[in-house]
Order: C-alpha cells, then structure tokens, then sequence
C-alpha cells in the first residue's frame, strides 16, 4: 500500500470573505488558477451558481508527457464562507480529499488548502510521488501564490 501525503498550504487574499467565496466556490475559476502546462480543461457541463453537495465536476489534466487523464471529484461539503471539501471519485489517485478553508483575517481572508492523497501502485506510486508528483503539487501551489492576486483584480474593481 502507497503512503498518505498530506499539503498544507496558507495564502492571504487581499478581499472580503464573500469575495474569495464567490471566486473560489466557482468552479469555473479552477481553470485561471492551474498552470498552463498541466492542460487542466473542465469537461462536465457548466452548472450556474455556487457548488453544492453533490456536485460533480469532471476534467482533463495533463500531467505526464500531454498525455490526458480523466479526473472526476465530487464536492462532498460544502459550509458557506466557511469551507468546502472535495474528493475524487475517478482518477490518478487512489485517495484524493481536498479541504479549502477560508477565514476573515486583518488585510482581507485567510485561505487555507489541506489535501491528502495517495497514489496507486504501492511502492512504484511512491517513487512517483517523490520524483515528479509531490514537485507538482508543490509547483501547483507555488503558481497560485503568485497567480490568484491577479485573478482577484477584477474582483476588486466590481
């Protein structure tokens, strides 16, 4: 059996708490706040409105070599201007859960993300965590510190 890793990962977001709700709680934007190269496309029917319980959402991502994966998650809770969870019901991991919590802090909304997951394949799915998968993640992370202050420009101008 592969290992569980865990991320935490905290950024301070310059807006109201019903600001970042209504950016992050769509899940339209998860598309503006993924790096280019990962070839991250929602695939599932757009649905109007904020996520709920429930919803499923589908992608395609392209993490390895262009190849695409198919990826499903399924928003699982969901606390307005609190928290949302979402796990993955399909895809590269055999465990994907996916806390975002938001709280107001001085200076605008403190936003945290506490992902676990495991990768399949046993000791091999290991290995893939630690020589490109865990990099990614961490990447990923990295492209939406710098990314999400621009994303939320336009939120601050309406």
């Amino acid at each position: 059996m592969s290992r569980t890793y865990r991320i935490r990962e905290t950024q301070i977001l310059p807006v109201s708490l019903a600001q970042a709700w209504d950016y992050f709680s769509n899940p339209d934007n998860l598309q503006h706040i993924t790096p280019p190269a990962l070839g991250f496309r929602t695939t599932s029917i757009p649905q109007a409105g904020r996520i709920y319980p429930g919803q499923v959402i589908e992608y395609t991502i392209r993490p390895v070599m262009g190849i695409p994966l198919y990826w499903m998650t399924e928003i699982t809770h969901v606390d307005d201007q609190r928290y949302f969870v979402d796990e993955q019901r399909f895809g590269p991991y055999s465990l994907w859960h996916h806390q975002h919590h938001f709280r107001e802090v001085s200076g605008g909304v403190e936003m945290t993300d506490i992902i676990h997951y495991r990768i399949p394949l046993g000791w091999l799915g290991d290995l893939a965590n630690t020589i490109f998968v865990g990099r990614q993640l961490k990447e990923l992370f990295r492209y939406r510190q710098q990314i999400i202050p621009s994303c939320l420009t336009g939120i601050l101008l309406t």
